[in-house]
């Protein structure tokens, strides 16, 4: 009869098993099926892994269960059988491990990506849910890992705690600096952690042995600390369409050793290793004590990071006692950019206070507006503010995006969260969403205290002022508004909306955002036609055109239903001015010339508004 799991951790080391996906890909699995329902259908092929795993010498065998939460099984038509799939998880590894091995429960996060918008509440009720089917099976232990936001794993926690006294294992994802994604350190983390209580704190995924023992090289085992560590086979390569891990079994089993020095007691593999890893592992560590002492390996701080002065730009100054005009003028989608280099002079020289660029919105392709903005800076000189989306760059490349901003002298951007780019002109791109317009906000804001979004000091700080989109065209404009203010809550500095068409929402608009503390600029968009009118009012996602601009539109052709379009446009214009000094002018197919008559329109309405303020004009 085996003593209980958390027993024999607090007297010896225990080595777990591998990756259950990797060895489910290796037998020809398609990464496009469940592996959670070959529970069901294949549970011989899952009965034989965990076999595998205890004849290498593994000690505790997690059941294949990681995704198989309601909404992870949904997207294969399986949420009705959470508890099915689970329960089947937990026979099979019980039916592998007989006396010889622990069985480790497994459950991952709930979210598809750090930066989705969940409900606490659901994510309680998927957690809950998933775990009552485990403990069901009667696990030793529920081990929950590859967490990137703590908050999350902080719920699982809690809900694992409300529903068994069955231990729990919960384990992180972070850098070599001992960083989790959302800038928390582990020390830190395993404090709190445990005193929601659970019983092992660990890490894992991610990172080979080496990032893994420079992260835990600075947690201090203090008394009663229990320590995982499933690390990958260092990192995957690409070989004939195959990810392949290059780290040998010889290898994983020096590490355990070294984790074994850290303090760790828990130790498996991750993403790549095989039953050789864990063979190794176990030839390495066998008859070895835990360690319960270490030499904490503190670095010296760095130097604090030099914070640059954050300057308001002209604009947003302006825009607090009269009219500022921001215009848009999108780049282009081939490679002559002239037209928009003489776009941009004439805006400069109409006196526009900023000009705007798009980040292929529509998830249509166009040229790079970093670079085109660079060019813009060189050749025009004027004030930019550089849109910049989710979609198309992960947490990598928004950063480098970020900081190449900074390096060009590019200081104002909108963050987005970006169209998604099955919709645009190339189909069959992904879209990669790490992290949404609230977690965009929040990164930069962090840069410009010079932390990088893993946590990581930076040697300087960026100077970033951040704009925010806002929806109006919607039914439930008070949903909207709750989301505006969560990006301002993450730092947001100015608002910019999408375009109205009617004349009426202006004070509806003023109604809303009265409140708000930051600017909001208005969108306008004059309209080229009837059709461009019907377009965008059926199949462009946040835009209403009503039916009676749409009708007097179709009333003309050509140039007389452009000059209608610019009339309906500076009817909103004139509507707008009443209550708001900020003008945002989205300009239609490069053709800035209807955006030049609404910027005089402006000044004309200013003019006239000021002098009858001074008593010149009776009104």
């Amino acid at each position: 009869m085996r003593i209980p799991f958390l027993q024999h951790l607090q007297h010896d080391l225990l080595i777990a098993d591998g990756a259950m996906g990797t060895m489910i890909y290796s037998q020809g699995v398609a990464l496009s099926q469940s592996f959670d329902q070959l529970n069901l259908t294949q549970p011989e092929l899952i009965l034989g892994i965990h076999r595998a795993y205890v004849q290498a010498g593994a000690q505790a065998v997690e059941t294949n269960s990681f995704t198989a939460n309601r909404k992870r099984l949904a997207r294969y038509g399986l949420e009705k059988s959470v508890r099915e799939i689970n329960l089947a998880a937990v026979r099979l590894a019980r039916s592998a491990a007989g006396e010889q091995a622990y069985v480790l429960a497994s459950l991952g996060p709930v979210r598809d990506r750090a930066s989705e918008e969940m409900e606490t509440v659901e994510i309680r009720s998927l957690f809950a849910e998933q775990i009552a089917a485990l403990v069901e099976g009667q696990p030793d232990a529920l081990i929950f890992e590859t967490f990137t936001v703590v908050s999350e794993l902080e719920i699982a926690v809690e809900e694992a705690r409300r529903l068994s006294a069955i231990p729990v294992i919960a384990q992180v994802v972070a850098d070599e600096e001992g960083y989790t994604s959302d800038g928390q350190h582990l020390t830190a983390i395993f404090k709190r952690l445990r005193a929601l209580g659970a019983a092992v704190v660990g890490i894992n995924c991610a990172k080979g042995p080496a990032g893994i023992l420079k992260a835990l090289r600075e947690v201090p085992l203090e008394e009663g600390l229990l320590l995982s560590a499933f690390p990958n086979a260092g990192l995957p390569a690409y070989v004939d369409g195959r990810y392949i891990y290059l780290s040998t079994p010889e290898y994983f089993g020096e590490a355990a050793l070294k984790l074994r020095q850290q303090g760790v007691r828990l130790i498996g593999g991750c993403c790549g290793t095989t039953p050789e890893h864990i063979q190794a592992i176990a030839e390495s560590l066998r008859g070895l004590p835990p360690v319960n002492d270490k030499i904490i390996s503190v670095r010296p701080a760095p130097p604090p990071p030099s914070l640059q002065e954050i300057i308001t730009p002209d604009f947003l100054t302006k825009v607090k006692t009269r009219p500022a005009i921001i215009v848009e003028l999108d780049p282009p989608r081939d490679l002559d950019f002239e037209p928009i280099l003489q776009g941009a002079r004439e805006l400069k020289r109409a006196g526009i206070d900023a000009l705007t660029m798009a980040d292929s919105s529509l998830g249509i392709t166009r040229m790079n507006n970093l670079a085109l903005g660079a060019l813009i800076k060189q050749k025009v000189d004027m004030p930019l503010i550089i849109h910049l989306a989710c979609r198309d760059r992960n947490l990598v490349g928004l950063q480098s995006e970020l900081m190449g901003l900074h390096a060009l002298g590019l200081h104002t951007v909108l963050a987005l969260t970006g169209d998604p780019a099955k919709f645009g002109d190339q189909p069959g791109a992904t879209s990669v969403f790490d992290l949404n317009s609230f977690g965009l906000v929040e990164m930069i804001k962090r840069m410009n205290q010079g932390i990088a979004f893993s946590g990581r000091a930076m040697k300087q700080g960026t100077r970033f002022v951040v704009g925010v989109a806002f929806n109006p065209n919607v039914d439930r404009l008070d949903t909207q508004v709750r989301r505006l203010h969560k990006k301002i809550q993450a730092g947001a500095d100015f608002v910019m909306t999408q375009p109205i068409f009617d004349w009426r929402m202006a004070k509806e608009l003023h109604t809303t955002t009265r409140d708000l503390d930051i600017p909001v600029f208005i969108g306008i968009m004059p309209l080229v036609s009837g059709r461009n009118a019907d377009f965008l009012h059926n199949e462009v996602p946040g835009i209403r055109v009503p039916e009676k601009t749409r009708k007097r539109l179709f009333r003309f052709e050509g140039e007389r239903a452009r000059r209608e379009g610019v009339t309906i446009a500076a009817e909103v214009l004139e509507s707008v001015l009443d209550y708001f000094n900020g003008i945002y002018l989205i300009t239609p197919f490069v053709r800035y010339e209807m955006c030049l008559e609404l910027i005089e329109k402006c000044r004309a309405l200013v003019r006239r508004s000021e002098s009858a303020k001074t008593g010149r004009v009776k009104v």
